[in-house]
């Protein structure tokens, strides 16, 4: 399998770059601030409360006169990604901060020099083709992952839908960790003796066709953190609620959008935790190759108590109502 980070590694090498990934407290810009780049897939309300994290967790620790942000939205288009990546490099910014799995990718193909934090990542091995990893990437990338257990969210299905015999995982076909979430769900499913159907659809344009595929075939859906998804749960419910399919959901945002339930888990704390671990590449030159990746502290069971009651659902104890907007 082709290793992103190996033959950018080699590359860089060939061409005869002395590679540092240590902070740069002694390079900042002219005007003294540090310059961090930001660049995040889409608007939606967890990328969005992840960005918000990260900066904030920098204004604590550094003060806003310290540093300079610069903050792209990439509209959910990798190509756009890569293109504000480069601009980053060009740039000469201290640190990347790549909201969301395309976001990570864009970065790592576009410098092996610059630091690299993502955030909003599922599952690093499989975001950066990495056989065999360990829990930390090396190189210049390091990060935190939204990635609530996949066993536990399995479990919710048949105890929110014990009648279910059918489920319908619902995920965008571009985005890895997607595939990879829905792949530990299905056999975790299966295992369960529940038939479990994949469905995957390649982006807004047939999320529509897909799910009403779905909605027809099976008796509850299953949708994991993905971000075209969570840019689109209007579509689901629409589909979903009329036809009285309750929707699990692998993130709260999702959760509040278009489905029943969720095991969440606070989107601004895990960027909140990506901006202390820029902090100590910056401020106290900390190696990011030696950085291993950082996981949400808890997840809390919630519900979306509007949708459970449209479907005529009875909350289960334990779970907390997911608060309206």
């Amino acid at each position: 399998m082709k290793k992103i980070l190996s033959v950018m590694l080699a590359v860089a090498l060939c061409a005869g770059c002395t590679l540092s990934f240590t902070g740069c407290s002694s390079e900042t810009g002219s005007n003294g601030k540090y310059k961090i780049g930001i660049v995040q897939l889409v608007e939606h309300p967890a990328l969005d409360a992840a960005t918000e994290g990260f900066k904030q967790a920098i204004i604590d620790e550094l003060g806003a006169d310290a540093v300079e942000f610069d903050f792209q939205n990439a509209q959910n288009d990798a190509n756009t990604c890569s293109t504000i990546a480069n601009q980053f490099v060009s740039n000469n910014v201290d640190l990347i901060m790549a909201n969301a799995t395309p976001a990570l990718q864009a970065a790592a193909a576009a410098t092996g020099d610059i630091p690299i934090l993502g955030t909003s990542v599922t599952e690093y091995g499989v975001a950066l083709e990495i056989d065999g990893f360990n829990g930390t990437v090396g190189g210049n990338i390091s990060g935190t992952s939204d990635l609530a257990p996949l066993d536990k969210q399995a479990a919710m299905i048949t105890e929110w839908c014990p009648d279910a015999k059918k489920v319908g995982l619902l995920y965008c076909s571009k985005e890895a960790n997607s595939q990879y979430q829905v792949d530990v769900v299905k056999a975790e499913l299966e295992k369960k003796g529940l038939e479990a159907t994949l469905y995957p659809f390649t982006d807004s344009n047939d999320l529509a066709q897909i799910c009403t595929s779905a909605a027809d075939n099976c008796d509850v859906i299953y949708v994991p953190t993905d971000n075209t998804v969570a840019e689109n749960t209007g579509i689901i419910d629409n589909i979903c609620e009329p036809k009285k399919i309750p929707v699990i959901a692998g993130e709260e945002g999702i959760c509040s959008g278009c489905g029943i339930a969720t095991l969440s888990i606070s989107y601004y704390d895990l960027g909140y935790t990506t901006g202390k671990m820029a902090v100590r590449i910056l401020k106290e030159d900390a190696n990011v190759a030696e950085m291993p990746i950082e996981y949400a502290e808890k997840q809390t069971p919630k519900y979306n108590a509007q949708n459970c009651e449209a479907l005529g659902i009875t909350p289960l104890g334990g779970y907390t109502a997911i608060e309206a907007n």
